[in-house]
């Protein structure tokens, strides 16, 4: 076998399947991606090279700023609303055990598996301003319950509302993952050296979490920036522009405006700014310091400076 895997040729054999995939499914694409942003292109005819005109125009795009602006509301919204909740709500699975634990799990999950047209048809019922449940709700409790919440003002909110719920299962399944592979044993160590609950939770939990989270953040923040299916569906970025994201105003510019230089000259961006944020959020946990030991070691060394 050893034999085998040492044959160049093999090798080769092997390997190109996987590199002919990658190339012509995702590096080819992201190359004419950043070939046709140069371009004015409509589909018809034969690209025209207009070389920085699409990204200067960009910069003067106001609804290019407020796609963006949403976006990083958005990849803020699941990283602070979204991942605590679904850190703790996996960290509450995981001691609850038995049954009872299959059971809340699969509930969790139930929204990640229906469709989007169907989570965007059913959402829309409950908004709809004259006989939808949460107005409906409101009347009941003694309120108005004349509030259009996909109406200006309430529609970024109500989108955001639904972005959140909506990925809250895949983030809480992958927080258990990687909370069943913590060994119950460090547990019960720091209980019998008479650790509590929420002691054990920040100094044991949370640094051997470390990797999950930066995998489950990282993906959290490329997934605000792609949303696009839930949008169209919910307000298509109305009313207005006012909840618009990037991939949906991608895909109007592309699809509906037949802009496809301009169109792939934001995905450009787009995948500038997830490599930038990928990047950086690397950075920021490696350089994050985790553990109360080194903390207190800095604490100290800087008192005795």
């Amino acid at each position: 076998m050893n034999k085998l895997y040492s044959n160049k040729l093999i090798i080769t054999v092997l390997v190109l399947p996987a590199l002919g995939t990658f190339f012509f499914a995702v590096l080819g694409p992201i190359l004419l991606s950043f070939y046709y942003g140069f371009t004015n292109y409509n589909a018809l005819g034969r690209p025209v090279f207009i070389g920085l005109s699409n990204y200067a125009e960009l910069l003067k795009d106001s609804v290019f700023w407020i796609s963006l602006r949403n976006s990083l509301f958005l990849a803020a919204g699941f990283i602070l609303i979204q991942h605590p909740l679904a850190m703790i709500t996996a960290a509450i699975l995981d001691r609850l055990g038995g049954k009872l634990e299959g059971l809340f799990r699969c509930v969790y999950f139930i929204p990640n598996v229906i469709s989007v047209a169907v989570i965007a048809y059913l959402w829309r019922l409950v908004y709809e301003p004259n006989f939808g449940l949460l107005n409906t709700v409101i009347r009941a409790l003694g309120g108005s319950g004349t509030i259009n919440w996909l109406g200006r003002g309430n529609a970024i909110w109500s989108v955001l509302i639904v972005l959140i719920w909506h990925g809250f299962g895949w983030g809480m399944l992958i927080y258990y993952a990687g909370l069943k592979n913590i060994s119950p044993e460090l547990y019960e160590a720091a209980a019998i050296d008479g650790c509590t609950g929420r002691q054990a939770f920040w100094h044991i939990t949370l640094p051997l979490m470390k990797p999950v989270i930066q995998v489950n953040v990282t993906l959290a923040v490329i997934s605000a920036f792609k949303q696009m299916e839930t949008v169209y569906l919910l307000t298509n970025g109305g009313p207005g522009n006012e909840s618009q994201f990037l991939g949906n105003y991608l895909y109007k510019q592309a699809f509906n405006a037949f802009r496809y230089g301009y169109g792939n000259a934001i995905s450009v961006v787009f995948i500038l700014v997830c490599l930038g944020a990928t990047g950086g959020l690397s950075r920021l946990f490696r350089d994050w310091d985790w553990t109360s030991e080194t903390r207190s070691g800095r604490r100290l060394r800087n008192a005795g400076a």
